[in-house]
């Protein structure tokens, strides 16, 4: 719709008033107007025949004759009384002060509230209204969706009279009383069913919701669209037309930090209402001269019942989710790009694999040149090792087994910390420092339960699984398994880390609300004993009370002081792994709701197209570099995506599709999928491994060469997921145990699977087979008798494709699922189709 010319609409509104009242109203929605002697307020907001909290009606526009400073004066402090930020994390400082400027925290400028002078129904469907000053004239036309019966639009017009800087809020609805508030969350920076008066824990880590009118930025905003449900099980959201907020790349260059948009939980008077900003007073747009506009649209969306299904609404229908998962197509499959990271990680050159001498072990890792306290460019370590194991069982890759697997074992063996003492279980660092011949934590001299539980715990446990008699690791989880019980509090919990030197425990302001007990079901997944699936379950009902249903966590990137981060994911998968060992209900339930808050760690704006943009003096189609559909490393206030922008790593891809098979909603599938295709701009074509940080577009490995196992690891995971989920069931391998760290994709090929009711390995052999399509994948597996091995196709995309095959072995092929002989190697598969050949 044209927005309508605002002296236009001042010519209508100065016609005699016939009624004291105006109102919209469509099967679900009514809210109606009255005239009182401060203007015209909302006197009723009703929905489904329900009250929706305390109707307003009021606005809001800041000015501000200079631009605001940049610094608030205002100092925080952690539950625990210590001052923030804590100035050892350097990441975060700098973050932290550009959230907490005055325009941040609302308190910038002059704040005019007022109800329109003028009202008029222009139709049983519209109102306009207006309103006038010394300082600008404001007309605002309601209308009720033609479509979505539970929204009202609203176009807001802005004319400025005076020189200055300018922000006009979106008109408050309703207020509701904290007290009536069952849910709130800020897609991206926090969710909560209940207020957080600690600023650090609200704001800085999503704990809760903030006391605070702050204003949060699209940069780590996955969806634009701030949602409130109240105790009468409504749910609110404002939500701006695209378009409004900022696009992260404009043309040619990285624009992923500029604010346009101020998104709020909070009108400036503090009360509970869902607002937006715009522009964002001294940042762009702002500045305003006489007879300058500001103009913009948004909308109210109301549900009945939880604020996910308005989330699901905002991101479709007015995001256009699906439309922009419609354009992904690949330049080469996921497939064909293991096998060049298979080539990538032979090569101890470009995988920077090193081995050497440390307390008599030959031990073997990848060089990290990232960020890690106390190395000088000589830190090693190691990622995925279910991916590690996965990769040499099923290729049978010499190089591998010979001269990386042992090497990798070793590394393993010395992390852990077998001396006698109060470490004795521990890994006693991620990382190994080969010039101080140490090794150490991320980010200070201290040891985590959570690391145990990942260093230890997941990867001795991925280890067993393909080595079962290996009875010197089976000594070492034992040993990792006591201690974590040792360590894990009469309540369940475990603390954040203790201090290697005094044994104190640290970091006290905030929880372990990570997925530590899922150490202890690896040990008794491993070695049968009921009393790690007893603490395990402990651990597990502490965080579902203390996290899952109070939407709180933290993160496991120690240089990022435990931002929330994929670890909500992992929960996800750890509490659902929980519940296929239990069969109690608790567990899957959890495990879908803490995936469905792991949903809003996903970009869903803005929305993709074709325009054609500038990438390093390389012309890209805008959905080939598009943050839609990618999600955090870390996100909220202090997380990298503030600067860096979303992650290639999608571990939680698998996940999402085993969520959709169990729920039926679809926004886990979409995500999916817009995860894992189309990401070509951000792979290295010579080595098929993506880059890490979107701003970095196609660096590949970058100075994270241990990735490329992370990346085979969740590639694994998302297509045999697929493979489940469109055969139904018929084609399924068993799942290990989720990787470290970054996220929950899980290890295989260490046991036959079953496709359509043959046992079968999982088998990789480069070459085998090629295809002409790239939006074609293809998983290989090999029958356990070594008489046949079969072909799983799947098509990438929601539309028909066609391709041809080639095998570098004849035989007869057969089409399994109908037992008809293939003729012909070319194939053509439906949207997201799936055929499965055999060859004998």
């Amino acid at each position: 719709m044209k927005i309508i010319n605002l002296f236009t609409i001042c010519l209508l509104l100065y016609m005699p008033l016939l009624a004291q009242e105006v109102s919209l109203r469509s099967d679900r929605l009514q809210i109606r107007w009255q005239q009182t002697k401060d203007g015209w307020k909302i006197s009723d907001c009703r929905y489904a025949d329900q009250s929706v909290a305390r109707p307003s009606g009021e606005y809001t526009l800041l000015y501000s004759a200079e631009k605001p400073p940049d610094t608030s004066g205002i100092r925080f402090r952690r539950i625990n009384g210590q001052p923030w930020p804590d100035t050892a994390y350097k990441y975060q400082i700098n973050a932290w002060k550009q959230a907490t400027t005055p325009v941040a925290l609302n308190t910038a400028g002059q704040a005019v509230h007022f109800y329109p002078a003028g009202a008029r129904q222009l139709s049983p469907a519209k109102v306009a209204f207006t309103w006038s000053s010394a300082m600008a004239d404001l007309t605002a036309i309601w209308y009720l969706d033609s479509v979505y019966t539970g929204d009202i639009r609203v176009e807001l017009q802005l004319q400025c009279k005076k020189t200055g800087y300018f922000s006009l809020a979106s008109p408050t609805l309703v207020s509701i009383d904290d007290q009536d508030m069952a849910w709130a969350v800020m897609p991206g920076y926090f969710q909560g069913n209940a207020l957080q008066e600690n600023m650090v824990l609200s704001y800085a880590y999503g704990q809760g919701v903030p006391v605070m009118p702050v204003l949060y930025r699209e940069r780590c905003a996955s969806s634009l669209c701030p949602v409130i449900t109240t105790k009468g099980n409504i749910s609110l959201a404002v939500i701006p037309d695209p378009g409004l907020g900022r696009d992260p790349w404009q043309h040619d260059h990285n624009t992923h930090q500029q604010w346009l948009l101020g998104l709020s939980h909070r009108n400036r008077r503090s009360q509970l209402s869902p607002t937006l900003y715009y522009p964002v007073l001294g940042e762009p747009h702002s500045l305003k001269q006489p007879g300058d506009n500001i103009n913009y649209r948004c909308r109210f969306s109301l549900v009945q019942g939880e604020w996910s299904n308005v989330l699901t609404h905002a991101i479709n229908d007015i995001y256009g989710f699906r439309k922009g998962l419609s354009l992904r197509k690949n330049t080469r499959s996921l497939s064909s790009r293991m096998e060049q990271m298979h080539h990538y990680l032979r090569d101890r050159r470009t995988s920077l694999w090193n081995i050497m001498q440390y307390n008599g072990w030959n031990i073997g890792g990848q060089s990290y040149l990232g960020g890690v306290v106390g190395a000088n460019r000589d830190a090693i370590k190691n990622a995925d090792y279910g991916a590690m194991w996965m990769l040499a069982t099923t290729s049978g890759d010499p190089y591998l087994k010979d001269s990386v697997l042992p090497y990798a074992l070793n590394f393993k063996l010395a992390q852990q910390q077998t001396a006698p003492g109060f470490f004795r279980g521990a890994a006693t660092g991620q990382y190994y420092l080969s010039r101080s011949k140490v090794f150490t934590e991320e980010w200070g001299d201290f040891v985590e339960p959570v690391s145990l539980t990942y260093y230890v715990m997941l990867d001795i446990g991925n280890i067993l699984l393909f080595e079962p008699d290996n009875d010197t690791l089976k000594g070492r989880l034992s040993l990792g398994a006591d201690l974590l019980m040792d360590w894990q509090k009469a309540d369940g919990s475990w603390e954040v880390a203790y201090d290697r030197h005094t044994q104190q425990p640290l970091f006290t302001d905030i929880k372990d609300l990570r997925p530590t007990f899922y150490g202890l079901l690896v040990a008794y997944r491993i070695l049968k004993d009921q009393k790690y699936l007893q603490a395990a379950r402990r651990g597990a009902d502490w965080l579902i009370d203390n996290g899952v249903d109070k939407g709180h966590f933290i993160g496991v990137c120690g240089d990022a002081r435990y931002a929330p981060d994929f670890a909500t994911a992992q929960t996800a998968q750890a509490l659902l792994d929980l519940y296929d060992i239990t069969h109690d209900e608790r567990y899957k339930t959890a495990a879908i709701r803490t995936a469905q808050l792991y949903l809003t760690s996903i970009y869903t704006h803005p929305v993709p197209d074709n325009s054609i943009k500038t990438v390093k003096g390389v012309e890209r189609k805008d959905w080939q570099i598009s943050q839609a559909g990618l999600s955090f490393e870390h996100g909220g206030i202090i997380g990298s995506a503030n600067g860096a922008g979303p992650i290639m790593l999608c571990s939680h891809a698998g996940m999402f599709v085993r969520m959709f098979r169990l729920t039926g909603d679809s926004l886990f599938i979409d995500m999916a999928r817009a995860a894992a295709i189309g990401r070509d701009a951000f792979v290295d074509t010579t080595t098929g491994v993506a880059t890490y940080y979107w701003n970095a577009m196609n660096k590949g490995a970058g100075p994270y060469p241990h990735h490329a196992w992370w990346q085979i690891g969740w590639i694994t995971d998302y297509l045999l997921a697929e493979a489940e989920l469109r055969s139904n069931g018929k084609v399924v391998f068993p799942r290990g145990f989720v990787t470290p760290k970054v996220g929950p994709h899980e290890s295989y090929g260490f046991a036959p699977g079953r496709i359509y009711g043959q046992d079968a390995n999982l088998w990789h052999q480069e070459g085998f087979v090629t295809c002409s399509h790239p939006d074609i994948e293809y998983v290989l597996a090999e029958g356990t008798d070594g008489k046949r091995r079969f072909v799983i196709l799947l098509n990438d995309t929601g539309t028909p494709v066609s391709g041809h095959l080639s095998f570098k072995q004849a035989g007869t092929v057969t089409d399994i699922s109908t037992g008809a002989r293939v003729n012909s190697t070319d194939v053509m598969l439906d949207g997201y189709g799936m055929k499965v050949w055999m060859i004998q």
